[in-house]
């Protein structure tokens, strides 16, 4: 409530004080003497451009652009001047002038955008891309995306500051960001819901490729307020280029081949785009195939993999419309390791989604909204988890023990605002989900469900100064679920009606172009999923029998982000800090009791307050000319709230870890080591392991080379010591045989 009080009362404030700051400055101008008036404007976008410091060389005749980008200069000597226009982020641009006496001249002033504001945006933390951040994100592009190249998302991004990852084996390995997994990180997919059900358990794999993958941006922390419910802890937005949004003319293309020793893997891509003047088309095809992982301690069963994907897609930019559509299909064929100890048995799971994705802007003059785009995503997802005994005659039994249906769709109407009193560009949006999830099989353990979803939202920003920067949001959100019957739940008629709210206040700061300084407090909420409320039964690929709870209630959190960024001519330097406090937070945890039926011990699904904190600290050192160090260190601590009893430990947090990478760059390719120390894990949730610390070491060399195209080679060699560890945050039960030993990893790109 006192976040929606203090939305309301800026509201009012900005409502009150808009016509004041948007007077125009000609109505203002004195009647006599030589006046010069105007405003500056950015060259780029065409927006008034506030706080632009305005001097008149060789005196100390100036004045500064209000909220709208209006100056005003009076009293000048006639006579010709020159106007010195400065703001960070800009140009310095020197315009000469022409003050005629008893006469009012407008100039209007272009700045060209340099400096600070050639970093990359992150446009998964802005709906309006301004490159003003308020809590700490990473984008991953080109070669950098190309070095870190794995088998999944989760392995890729395994080491990033804050980011780590639940292990299942290769092809479930899913990003944990600040302690957080599952449903309270959102994987999207060009901006939208996937439509897949990597979230609800961790035998459930992304559906999608990495290689597939052009653009990768990280948002740590929470993002609610942008995309609802399940981005409590933080979003992680897979781009691709299946709708075409910059081209070149005639063909171009990639393909890639990688290769890797650890589980006998093979992987293959390729994308093939055409380009005219207001059209282009792309299609492209992935394929990976691997054996079971092997650890210093030998094979380790059940975590071999069979996947492939492709798509085509059509992209339009006429200057006014932009956009496209793109269809993909993916399947995937895994194991996991349920069955280590019997050698005849093993579960495979078999998933396939079908997506249909659009995308379109359009600009407009004359209106006050002036941008607009709407994206959507339809896909139909099917998966089945298959329990296989083989026989003495060699023959297999295969029995379909869980299987997902789910038709879902989600979509976006996201609008633009121009500057308007003292508000900068903001943006307006519309958002829809609705799913509809069929679950069968012979160990369904919940029932099915049906959900929609709607919400509205506004994202505002407010240039207080030249360098200071405020952002205020609130998103209203309305979603209805309802159980679906099945056959072990032939019964089941529960509905549940959930209305909130999310909102978000940040500061951005930049003193000077070589420090930037961010911080945001934020309201975000989390809907139950259907596992949590419904299950009563035993899950064959988590390997326990869940009890969930209809009368679990939404997670609510309160949480703060601060960071700092300095840059210098020797290095980067990045501290974050975070605190996040959760009314009826949901943990599933051990009962204790033993289900004598399917042989599982049972899990369920309790809620409480909780409290996680932490924060990262990574550096970046040019200790000379191509020489770089990397370092970085990240915590996490979270903890169970518990009236009048000790409080507990959340279950599965990340250890303590200390990052650092030596690499040479010689232009033509690189050479580098990488060191990681994870510290032991004592601070675990009742009936919860222990894990030892460890230490790994890994090499990596890339060479570039241009002939017909560019191509790009890069070996690492990851665990190079073929130490034997356990992950915390690993899901399999038999935890002495879990990470990867030694791996030699070869990729090959050749972009035409």
């Amino acid at each position: 409530m006192i976040l929606l009080r203090v939305t309301l009362i800026i509201s009012l404030f900005l409502l009150l004080t808009t016509r004041s700051f948007s007077a125009n400055p000609a109505e203002q101008r004195p009647p006599t003497d030589a006046n010069i008036f105007g405003h500056v404007i950015d060259a780029q976008t065409g927006e008034h451009l506030p706080f632009v410091n305005l001097l008149i060389k060789g005196t100390r005749i100036g004045t500064i652009t209000d909220a709208t980008g209006h100056y005003i200069l009076t009293n000048l000597t006639p006579g010709t001047h020159v106007l010195i226009a400065q703001s960070m982020g800009y140009a310095r641009t020197e315009v000469e002038i022409e003050a005629i006496k008893d006469k009012t001249i407008e100039v209007d002033i272009d700045l060209e955008p340099t400096g600070i504001n050639l970093e990359e945006i992150v446009l998964t933390s802005s709906p309006t891309a301004s490159g003003f951040r308020y809590q700490p994100d990473a984008v991953f592009t080109g070669e950098k995306l190309q070095r870190r190249s794995e088998p999944s998302f989760g392995e890729m991004l395994n080491g990033q500051p804050g980011v780590t990852m639940r292990s299942f084996g290769s092809a479930p390995a899913r990003p944990v960001i600040r302690g957080m997994d599952g449903d309270r990180i959102l994987i999207l997919e060009n901006g939208e819901r996937m439509g897949d059900i990597s979230e609800t358990s961790a035998d459930h794999s992304i559906s999608l490729d990495p290689l597939v993958a052009s653009r990768l941006e990280v948002v740590r922390g929470p993002a609610s307020l942008l995309y609802g419910s399940s981005a409590l802890g933080g979003v992680i937005n897979l781009m691709t280029t299946d709708i075409p949004d910059q081209w070149d003319a005639g063909f171009t293309g990639v393909v890639s081949g990688q290769a890797a020793t650890m589980n006998n893997m093979g992987a293959g891509f390729g994308r093939i785009n055409w380009g005219g003047d207001n059209n282009a088309a792309s299609a492209r095809f992935a394929m990976r195939q691997s054996g079971d992982i092997t650890t210093p301690d030998g094979s380790l069963p059940g975590t071999s993999m069979n996947n492939y994907d492709g798509a085509i897609g059509w992209g339009i930019d006429n200057g006014t419309l932009n956009g496209g559509l793109s269809l993909s299909l993916s399947n995937q064929v895994y194991e996991i390791p349920e069955s280590i100890d019997e050698p005849d048995e093993s579960v495979e799971i078999r998933a396939r989604r079908y997506s249909f994705q659009g995308r379109f802007g359009r600009d407009f003059t004359g209106s006050f909204f002036d941008k607009a785009q709407v994206r959507f995503n339809a896909t139909h997802f099917f998966q089945q988890e298959i329990e296989i005994e083989t026989l003495e005659d060699g023959s297999r039994d295969e029995d379909i023990e869980l299987e997902y249906d789910q038709y879902a769709f989600s979509s976006t109407l996201t609008l633009q605002h121009k500057p308007v009193g003292i508000l900068a560009r903001g943006a307006m949006g519309f958002s829809f989900m609705g799913q509809r999830l069929n679950i069968g099989g012979d160990e369904a353990y919940t029932p099915g469900e049906s959900r929609i979803s709607m919400a509205m939202f506004t994202f505002q920003e407010v240039p207080l100064s030249n360098q200071l920067r405020f952002q205020f949001g609130l998103r209203l959100d309305f979603q209805n679920s309802q159980a679906l019957t099945n056959e072990l739940f032939p019964d089941i008629s529960m509905s549940r009606n959930t209305f909130n709210y999310s909102g978000s206040l940040g500061l951005n700061i930049r003193p000077s172009e070589s420090l930037e300084i961010g911080g945001q407090f934020a309201r975000s909420h989390r809907n139950p999923i259907v596992e949590e409320l419904f299950a009563d039964g035993a899950h064959l690929g988590a390997g326990v029998y869940e009890r969930g709870n209809p009368l679990l209630k939404d997670e609510i959190g309160h949480g703060g982000d601060v960071f700092g960024r300095l840059r210098l001519d020797f290095a980067e330097i990045e501290l974050a800090l975070f605190v996040n406090d959760f009314s009826n937070y949901i943990v599933f945890q051990p009962t204790g009791e033993f289900d004598e039926a399917s042989g599982y011990y049972i899990f369920e699904y309790v809620q409480g307050h909780a409290r996680l904190h932490g924060g990262e600290l990574s550096a970046a050192f040019r200790l000379a000319e191509g020489f770089e160090w990397q370092s970085g260190i990240d915590v996490v601590r979270g903890r169970r709230i518990i009236d009048e009893q000790p409080n507990e430990d959340l279950p599965f947090i990340p250890p303590f870890r200390f990052n650092n990478q030596l690499e040479y760059d010689f232009q033509r390719g690189w050479v580098g080591a990488s060191f990681m120390a994870v510290a032991k894990q004592n601070r675990v949730a009742p009936e919860e392991e222990h894990t030892d610390g460890y230490n790994l070491l890994g090499f990596q060399a890339g060479y570039r080379l241009n002939f017909n195209g560019r191509h790009v080679i890069i070996l690492r060699v990851e665990n190079a010591l073929d130490t034997t560890y356990r992950d915390h945050l690993s899901r399999i039960e038999d935890r002495n045989m879990i990470m990867p030993g030694r791996n030699f990893n070869l990729t090959y790109r050749w972009f035409f």
